[in-house]
């Protein structure tokens, strides 16, 4: 799966689905993804995986990275 990408306060993530539920990973400079030890539960729906992120890492906040931003 290639998984949905978000900017979380200027740290880019990537969430992906598999047979266990939710995965989180870090996404490095060179692409290399790194496995992020926070718990998304399975009845959250893709849709709702941003306010989950933001919720989750809000403290993270600063006045350059504000918010967490899904990528296209």
């Amino acid at each position: 799966m290639t998984g949905i990408r978000f900017d979380v306060y200027g740290t880019l993530m990537q969430v992906e689905r598999d047979a266990s539920g939710w995965r989180l990973f870090r996404i490095g400079g060179e692409g290399k993804k790194s496995p992020v030890q926070a718990s998304i539960p399975e009845f959250i729906a893709a849709d709702e995986l941003g306010q989950f992120l933001d919720d989750l890492f809000h403290e993270n906040a600063t006045p350059t990275h504000p918010a967490v931003r899904r990528i296209r």
